[in-house]
């Protein structure tokens, strides 16, 4: 099995333009999301993905793998869609290129049901919700599961609503995705749908056509880069680690 990394970037983003770009420790974002990309063993390639000239001269100045992409992409799963029409493979993983913490064996986790299920078309990861914040934090997307850990339902509010108990956990979403070919052609052939426009959590047009979205539950303390702020604090780990 071919199984390749994506890390799609856009300069253009409207909560922290020129995000890919943001200096962590001397080195942007993205450099830090690739070397991270590139530990995992069962990658044979890993490429950044983007639509914008600065972020290509960036990664051939380090060496990065990049290919270019449309700049009319609404999604980064639209952009690794257009990867995967050019460099064929049989699993394509989307790294979200703000998620510089993310370790290796996080990554791979979402490869794993893929192999034990050939039916499989979609995976992504999640964590539970330690953190009350996070919780009420729209910018954190919330995973509903049922006991097989299939998808249900993703919300940026708190849900479900603790009406009947409350020693319920919750879990949040981690912005790493496996993808077979077909599923990346279905999303990029789709429309939105109605709950997915009001939500903007592109996982939904897969449950809203119900498609299984397999969940992983990792043991992961990473850290979105969503905003400055958020930046700030993913600066402070990093500069401990390398320490």
């Amino acid at each position: 099995m071919k199984i390749i990394g994506v890390i799609p970037a856009r300069y253009a983003s409207s909560r922290f333009p020129g995000k890919p770009l943001a200096d962590i420790c001397g080195k942007p974002m993205i450099w830090w999301v690739y070397q991270q990309a590139m530990k995992v063993d069962l990658f044979e390639e890993v490429y950044l993905a983007t639509d914008d000239e600065r972020i290509k001269k960036v990664c051939d100045d380090l060496d990065m793998r990049v290919i270019g992409t449309s700049d009319s992409h609404p999604t980064g799963t639209d952009r690794v869609g257009e990867v995967a029409k050019k460099i064929q493979a049989d699993l394509y993983v989307n790294i979200q290129g703000d998620e510089p913490l993310i370790e290796p064996s996080t990554i791979e986790k979402a490869v794993l049901p893929f192999l034990e299920n050939k039916d499989l078309q979609v995976s992504n990861l999640m964590t539970e919700i330690k953190n009350p914040v996070d919780l009420i934090n729209n910018t954190v997307p919330k995973v509903i599961t049922n006991h097989k850990n299939e998808a249900v339902f993703l919300s940026r509010t708190a849900s479900p609503y603790p009406n009947g108990k409350i020693d319920f956990k919750y879990y949040k979403q981690v912005c790493v995705y496996g993808f077979t070919p077909w599923a990346l052609s279905f999303f990029c052939d789709s429309p939105r749908g109605k709950v997915e426009a009001v939500e903007e959590i592109e996982i939904l047009r897969f449950i809203e056509n119900g498609i299984k979205v397999q969940y992983i539950e990792v043991a992961s303390d990473t850290v979105a880069v969503d905003t400055p702020k958020d930046l700030e604090k993913v600066k402070l780990i990093i500069s401990k680690k390398e320490k």
